[in-house]
């Protein structure tokens, strides 16, 4: 059977939900599984925050980002490693992208070079007017100093949180309580899913508000529909968000489960050349993919070596995100860094990371790459 890379993984509950919702007959996009889930997502993360379900994490990206002001033809600075739809939304609000590099310590956005670039800015009376970083792999970014960052120089910060529901920054804040609003993802291979679906997070009403008027056509309130500005069907479903509350009833049993999936990788490939994402201290992260990069020099194989390998044995894995500004869709857009994410992407790998991969599927992956390696 095919070893996937991180497929999803019902704990048996979620029906119940989806029932209630059939039994009632709330399968419409609204109901009270969507309130319920909401609640369930903010009451995770700590409460006192607003949570709108929407059909998916690009969707709460270009909310967010519509929603602090970001208009056509203004900069976002935003990191060049993530998923594609992690940065679409720029483009659909006709702003402009700014690519920056990855902290070799962290993997995740290059604070220092963010300072350096937002000091000029400022100088030359250009300033961004928004940062988005990515959570990368279920790893935080560096959140107290982006946020000192953004309010000493006015700008907006919106948190990618897609990869890292259930993760922890330092002293224990939840990932997806940052900037002024963070969006997550229910992507089918995300940690936990709703099949597709998304989440918009803010201590903000006036956004929060916002975000449900527009990704309901944004109609304004009238016995007919009456529209002033153009809105999005970017609303979770009912029967999705009742998915999500059963998920989020299993969240951290699925984090741990692949933490101990990370650990055991670590320990047993525990080899010259192979590396593992680092995880900084007081970073406690969900572990979403591991990741490893391959230094084929003293290794003796490569990273494509080892995923053609797997993937002639039906074992799927992936390299690590292609940065954006390596991207045709990109050719020629600011890029702010020294190639540290060119390099990761070159030689990284991201193994079979499933909560609901046996012990003994992971023991294959495991043997066969190291049979991979003492053969080099």
């Amino acid at each position: 059977m095919r070893i996937w890379l991180s497929r999803p993984h019902m704990s048996g509950r979620e029906k119940v939900y989806v029932d209630q919702a059939f039994d009632s007959n709330f399968v419409a996009p609204l109901g009270p599984q969507l309130d319920a889930f909401e609640a369930a997502v903010s009451d995770y993360l700590g409460g006192n925050l607003h949570c709108v379900g929407l059909s998916s994490g690009s969707a709460a990206l270009h909310l967010a980002l519509r929603l602090v002001g970001v208009e056509a033809g203004d900069e976002v600075w935003i990191s060049s490693m993530t998923f594609a739809g992690g940065i679409f939304p720029v483009l659909y609000l006709g702003a402009r992208p700014v690519f920056f590099d990855l902290d070799p310590a962290s993997w995740t956005v290059d604070v220092g070079l963010l300072g350096e670039a937002l000091a000029k800015a400022a100088a030359a009376g250009k300033l961004p007017k928004a940062i988005v970083p990515t959570d990368l792999y279920g790893q935080s970014v560096d959140l107290d100093p982006l946020e000192a960052l953004a309010a000493e120089y006015g700008v907006r910060l919106v948190v990618d949180s897609a990869e890292s529901l259930g993760a922890s920054y330092r002293n224990g804040r939840k990932c997806g309580t940052g900037g002024d609003a963070s969006i997550l993802s229910f992507n089918g291979n995300k940690i936990i899913t709703t099949s597709g679906g998304g989440m918009l997070v803010t201590r903000s009403k006036e956004i929060a508000d916002g975000a449900r008027f527009l990704s309901t056509q944004a109609r304004d309130p009238a016995p007919h529909y009456e529209h002033s500005t153009f809105g999005y069907n970017y609303r979770l479903s009912n029967i999705c968000a009742a998915i999500g509350i059963g998920q989020m009833e299993v969240l951290d049993d699925r984090v741990a489960t692949r933490r101990a999936i990370n650990h055991r990788y670590r320990t047993a490939l525990d080899h010259p050349g192979i590396a593992f994402m680092p995880e900084p201290a007081g970073y406690h992260s969900s572990q979403w993919l591991t990741a490893i990069t391959v230094d084929a020099g003293q290794a003796g194989i490569s990273r494509e070596d080892i995923r053609l390998m797997l993937m002639d044995q039906q074992i799927e894995s992936r390299p690590l995100w292609k940065p954006m500004h390596m991207q045709p869709l990109f050719s020629g857009t600011r890029y702010i860094g020294s190639g540290v994410d060119e390099a990761l992407f070159a030689n990284g790998l991201c193994l079979p990371s499933g909560s609901d991969m046996s012990h003994d599927e992971q023991g294959e992956v495991i043997d066969r790459i190291k049979a991979c390696l003492a053969a080099a």
